[in-house]
């Protein structure tokens, strides 16, 4: 039994093992964004995100500002 909750990642729909509660080991937290990259999101999404939207997500921000 997993020791922190599965939740769904609001962008794909992935169940993911959410461990907000020790954020150094969240999946999430793999993925390295900006503020500016941070404020993205956010302003897409409410809920939690899977690592791989994340990195998505980080790409067409980049994409969308001309750094890629």
């Amino acid at each position: 039994m997993p020791k922190h909750e599965i939740i769904r990642c609001e962008r794909c729909e992935t169940p993911f093992e959410c461990k907000a509660n020790s954020f150094t080991k969240c999946q999430c937290s793999t993925v390295q964004l900006t503020l500016n990259e941070v404020q993205y999101v956010s302003e897409l999404y409410d809920g939690c995100l899977c690592a791989n939207c994340l990195l998505i997500i980080q790409q067409e921000y980049r994409e969308s500002i001309g750094l890629i």
